[in-house]
C-alpha cells in the first residue's frame, strides 16, 4: 500500500464509520483519539501530540473519549 491519495476532515461519531478506511490519521490538536480498527477488533485509545501522523487503518473515530482536534483521514 502506497501513500494516501486523498484527505478529508473527520467528525468523530459513536455510530458512523468513516466514509473510507484510513491509511493514516493526522492529529492536528493534541489529545486522545479513540478508534475502531478496520479489523473490527476492540476500540483502542491513543494519546497523541499535535501534528502526529498515526499510521493505522481505522474504520471509525469515536466521539466518546476523543479529545484530539483537527483530525484528518488520509486514505
Amino acid at each position: 500500500m502506497g501513500p494516501a491519495d486523498n484527505q478529508v476532515s473527520v467528525t468523530p461519531s459513536d455510530t458512523a464509520d468513516l466514509a473510507y478506511v484510513s491509511r493514516a490519521l493526522f492529529i492536528g490538536g493534541a489529545g486522545n483519539i479513540v478508534v475502531t480498527p478496520a479489523s473490527g477488533q476492540a476500540n483502542v485509545t491513543y494519546t497523541c501530540p499535535a501534528g502526529m501522523i498515526l499510521p493505522i487503518r481505522a474504520a471509525r473515530v469515536l466521539a466518546t473519549g476523543t479529545t484530539a482536534t483537527n483530525i484528518v483521514n488520509w486514505y
